[in-house]
C-alpha cells in the first residue's frame, strides 16, 4: 500500500488512540499531523520488516502525546522506494505550535523474529534495534503544525546506512539513519541507466545522491557519504533499467552511478568507484531527469 492508496490503511490499521491531556477538539488552536515512512534500500534484502506500535511527539511547551496503535503494523519497508510511502498517521488533530521530537515506537528485539530481514537466499534474520523497544527510533527534528492548518511529513528510512551485520552475531542491527522532510517543499530524481552498465551480471547498480553541484561522492562509510540512493531495476514494460530518487527537498544536487553498490559497507570507509556524476536541481512537486551511460 503507498501513499496514493493509503485510505485504506484504517480498514487494516485499526483505530489510533491519543493519550494525554488533548481531547482532540478541533479550534484555532489545533491543526493536523500526517506522518508517512519511505525508504532508501539496501541490497540483496528481499523483505526489511519492522513492527510498529504507535507514534509519539514532543510539544515544546506540553506534554507528550502518544498515539498507539490498536494493532502492531508490520511493513516491509522494501516495498516503499522511490516516491512509494505509506502512512503512520493520517490527519491526526493536535495543539498547533511548536514541536521538538517524533518518536516512533517499534518491536525489535535481539533473538526475536518480530522485525526481521530476508535475503534471496531464502535467510531470515532477527532484527535488532538497540534500545529500540525501550525508547524507539527518536528524530531530534523540530517542526511546527500550523494552526488551524496541516503538516505533512514523511520519514525515510535509509536501510543503506541503517542495517549492519557485526561478524559473529545472529542479528542483523537497523541503526536509526532516519531523515524527515515536509512533502509540500519535496520534488524527486529519476532516469535511467544504460543496458551496457546496469545489464551486466557484475554490476550492482544504484544511484548516490548529495547535497549540492559538483559534490565529491563518497560511500556510506567515508568521510563524503550519501544524503540518499536508489537502487536500479529493469522495467518489464519500457525494457529500460530505471530508478527514482523520491523525497528531496528543493535545492542542487549531485547524482553518481555505481556498479559497486554491494560492497558498500556503512561501517567502514571502504572505497567504491563511481562510473559517472551528474548535476541536477530539484523543484517540489515536480520530478527532475538525470539518465547514466557511456553515450550520456
Amino acid at each position: 500500500m503507498n501513499r496514493h492508496t493509503r485510505n485504506l490503511l484504517m480498514i487494516a490499521g485499526g483505530t489510533l488512540m491519543l493519550a494525554g491531556c488533548f481531547d482532540g477538539s478541533s479550534s484555532d488552536g489545533t491543526g493536523t499531523l500526517s506522518l508517512d515512512i519511505t525508504d532508501a534500500p539496501v541490497d540483496n534484502a528481499t523483505a526489511v520488516v519492522v513492527e510498529f506500535s504507535g507514534v509519539e511527539i514532543q510539544p515544546a511547551d506540553g506534554q507528550r502525546i502518544s498515539f498507539e496503535f490498536d494493532e502492531i503494523r508490520s511493513i516491509d519497508l522494501l516495498t516503499l522506494q522511490g516516491n512509494d510511502s505509506e502512512p503512520l498517521l493520517e490527519g491526526e488533530s493536535v495543539p498547533a505550535g511548536e514541536y521538538e521530537w517524533i518518536r516512533l515506537q517499534v518491536n525489535a528485539v535481539a533473538g526475536t523474529v518480530d522485525s526481521f530481514i530476508e535475503f534471496e537466499d531464502g535467510g531470515q534474520h532477527s532484527l535488532f534495534v538497540p534500545s529500540g523497544s525501550e525508547t524507539g527510533l527518536k528524530l531530534v527534528s523540530g517542526f511546527t503544525v500550523p494552526a488551524g492548518g496541516a503538516a505533512d511529513f514523511t520519514i525515510d528510512f535509509d536501510l543503506r546506512k541503517s542495517v549492519t551485520n557485526p561478524q559473529g552475531k545472529p542479528d542483523y542491527i537497523l541503526k536509526p539513519a532516519l531523515r524527515m522532510v515536509n512533502n509540500v517543499d519535496v520534488g524527486s530524481i529519476s532516469g535511467t541507466v544504460a543496458d551496457a552498465w546496469a545489464a551486466d551480471d557484475a554490476c550492482s547498480p544504484a544511484v548516490y545522491v548529495y547535497t549540492g553541484h559538483d559534490a565529491e561522492a563518497g560511500s556510506e562509510g567515508s568521510d563524503n557519504p550519501p544524503l540518499t540512493s536508489a537502487l536500479v531495476a529493469l522495467n518489464d514494460d519500457s525494457g529500460e533499467f530505471e530508478y527514482t530518487v523520491g523525497f528531496l527537498e528543493e535545492a542542487d544536487y549531485s547524482a553518481a552511478f555505481t556498479c559497486e553498490a554491494d560492497q558498500d559497507d556503512p561501517e567502514e570507509g571502504n572505497d567504491i568507484e563511481f562510473l559517472q556524476k551528474h548535476n541536477s536541481s530539484v523543484t517540489a512537486g515536480e520530478e527532475s531527469t538525470v539518465d547514466f551511460g557511456p553515450d550520456v
